[in-house]
């Protein structure tokens, strides 16, 4: 389960991301500093969530520092189909 979701994040304010951007930092910080040492962790887990959680806070504030817009996926879009590799090349079926 992740500790912050993109849209809890988003709908935060500015100063509440860098307070929890602060407190996660110290968080990983410490954990860091135990696994270093040679001590063992809880949860190790929580290391990679907390690197993560860092990363989504991060990009987030720099996408409203840039005024980037995100897009949701589109529901029901068809892919494109998928070439067949078969072997042959296209020249050599037509001959």
């Amino acid at each position: 389960m992740p500790i912050l979701r993109v849209k809890d994040i988003r709908s935060m304010s500015s100063e509440d991301r860098r307070k929890r951007l602060a407190d996660f930092k110290t968080e990983l910080l410490r954990l860091t500093t135990m696994v270093k040492a040679g001590g063992t962790v809880d949860n190790p887990h929580r290391l990679k969530e907390l690197r993560r959680a860092v990363a989504k806070i991060l990009t987030i504030e720099r996408e409203q520092q840039l005024n980037i817009v995100t897009v949701k996926k589109a529901e029901g879009v068809a892919k494109k189909p998928r070439k067949k590799t078969t072997g042959e090349s296209e020249k050599e079926r037509k001959k």
